[in-house]
């Protein structure tokens, strides 16, 4: 979890964006722009049995990244500004990283969104581009969607859930819609994963509860789907369900977040739709090693990408 002081909506509150190509280019304040080079992602495992039941100390891919980040001038605050795919959010879309963003992961610290987006751009590039994953499985940013702008302003977070689902095509086909979802009052992450074909809503909470907790979250979902569908005139043939998964839950208070990446990771490696209600028999429960898991990819990614 992290605290509204910790939660920072890139998309809102940065005046100007890059001028560089969307999805090649990563600047510097300090520095010039970083020289790039395309690095294919590893695929992911799909297989609990692949995971280790047990975490040791940091991987040596991680301490590798950390003495980069040490040896750079991110530890006196210069930042990374990141233009990610167009494809990954459905829209231009840049991401701020900064010391904090790089600390979460090195200490298993609760993470913030720059975290949330960079994993998720990582998953696109890894398993979804260029792929029919691309029409089954959607992001959308969580600097667009959450608590805190809800209470701001519904109507505005509504029409841009209602713009993301317009960008993805016509949804008459089973897909599923990715919103890490965080709560703003107390920063607690969850994943709601829409079909908007079968008019279906997935909610995930590594937490005990459900939907109930955020009832302004549910009602401007729910507007955005029936809003959508009225544009394309679809017929609302029944209500909007909404499915509380029975999904491993956490055990502390800072994993929500890793959670919720590695929700999506195995929805997405599993390549499934539909979402069981007792969620999957590969993954009843998380170990640590499977969240230290998370982190190795998301290092060795920055790593590939040359973002440091």
């Amino acid at each position: 979890m992290v605290g509204d002081t910790d939660l920072i909506f890139p998309d809102a509150e940065t005046p100007t964006r890059p001028t560089h190509k969307v999805g090649k280019g990563i600047s510097r304040r300090i520095e010039s722009v970083a020289s790039q080079k395309e690095v294919p992602g590893r695929k992911l495992k799909s297989a609990a049995k692949d995971i280790p039941t047990t975490s040791g100390t940091k991987s040596q891919i991680m301490m590798r990244l950390e003495k980069m980040v040490d040896e750079s001038d991110i530890m006196h605050g210069a930042i990374r500004s990141i233009d990610f795919d167009e494809g990954v959010f459905g829209a231009a879309h840049f991401e701020i990283i900064a010391k904090e963003d790089m600390q979460q992961l090195f200490e298993h610290d609760e993470l913030g969104i720059a975290v949330i987006h960079t994993y998720i751009w990582y998953m696109y590039v890894t398993l979804m581009r260029g792929t029919e994953l691309c029409n089954r499985f959607n992001f959308i940013a969580a600097s667009r969607i959450n608590a805190t702008l809800i209470t701001k302003n519904p109507t505005s977070v509504k029409n841009d859930l209602v713009d993301r689902f317009m960008a993805a095509g016509d949804n008459t086909t089973p897909s599923l819609y990715f919103l890490p979802f965080n709560s703003g009052n107390g920063g607690h992450w969850v994943l709601v994963a829409m079909d908007l074909s079968r008019l279906i809503v997935y909610y995930l909470d590594s937490l005990s509860g459900d939907w109930s907790k955020y009832p302004s979250m549910k009602k401007t979902v729910d507007a955005a789907i029936i809003k959508f569908r009225s544009k394309k005139n679809y017929r609302n043939r029944k209500d909007i369900t909404w499915v509380r998964v029975q999904c491993p839950q956490q055990n502390n208070s800072v994993d929500c977040g890793f959670f919720v990446l590695r929700f999506m990771r195995d929805i997405i490696a599993l390549n499934r739709i539909d979402i069981p209600k007792m969620y999957f028999e590969e993954y009843k429960s998380y170990s640590r090693a499977h969240l230290d898991e998370i982190k190795d990819e998301l290092c060795q990614f920055i790593v590939d990408q040359r973002i440091i």
